[in-house]
């Protein structure tokens, strides 16, 4: 498969070396300066690039008939129309917060428990997120996910950075040295307290998700998730 890489960072240096491990062919490395691009040679298109770029990337790559991953977080108030331009091109186009196999497990054993919590008033919800000092976002997108997952299966209307009140979620955000990401979700009362982690002990597992996924979209049309590529139903 010939895989173009949009954005060429420490997470797009890391598929590369995953992707050409599963026998793969890396036909561009495309950043911020990158003028021409060759479209007609790609199979697939990975885009971990910048906010400012993601939109811009996605649209080329959609109106180039080419299926695209992103996992670029920062631009998702362009999403739906993302959606709009995939559809009308009949391409195929993944957004994914977070790529880990692990991670997306956990988005399902995350929404499983607000179900069960959901009539548990006595209980409030909280999370953290802990990443690296170079992550420039905060909360990070896997946190947001992780709280619109509570909320469609619970009473909460919102979350907030560093804030709570009983209709909100507060999200703690920290940048500690190398840290590649950690998320907890915590129910808590007076009582006792259930709290579920999942730590990331590199970046390899996002990597190797993307490589995945865009394995998974070759010859597809439509716009999915993580939860098709899994098979999670």
């Amino acid at each position: 498969m010939r895989i173009a890489l949009f954005g060429y960072g420490k997470m797009g240096k890391m598929i590369e070396g995953i992707a050409l491990e599963r026998g793969h062919e890396i036909v561009a490395k495309i950043e911020v300066d990158t003028k021409e691009i060759n479209f007609s040679n790609m199979d697939v298109a990975i885009d971990f690039s910048m906010p400012s770029s993601a939109f811009s990337n996605i649209t080329k790559c959609l109106e180039h008939n080419v299926p695209v991953i992103s996992g670029t977080t920062g631009w998702l108030d362009k999403y739906d129309d993302a959606i709009k331009i995939c559809n009308e091109h009949k391409g195929a186009f993944i957004y994914a917060s977070n790529f880990s196999l692990g991670v997306n497990l956990f988005f399902e054993l995350n929404e499983y428990l607000a179900k069960m919590m959901g009539n548990l008033n006595q209980y409030n919800v909280s999370m953290e997120e802990i990443h690296h000092t170079q992550k420039l976002d905060a909360p990070s997108g896997t946190a947001i996910t992780l709280t619109e997952g509570i909320i469609a299966n619970s009473a909460y209307e919102d979350w907030k950075l560093d804030e709570a009140d009983p209709n909100t979620i507060s999200i703690v955000s920290k940048r500690i040295g190398n840290v590649p990401g950690t998320h907890t979700v915590d129910y808590s009362n007076d009582v006792d307290s259930i709290a579920i982690t999942h730590t990331a002990h590199n970046r390899k597992g996002f990597a190797l998700g993307a490589v995945i996924a865009s394995e998974w979209i070759v010859g597809k049309t439509g716009v999915f998730t993580m939860r098709d590529v899994l098979n999670l139903g």
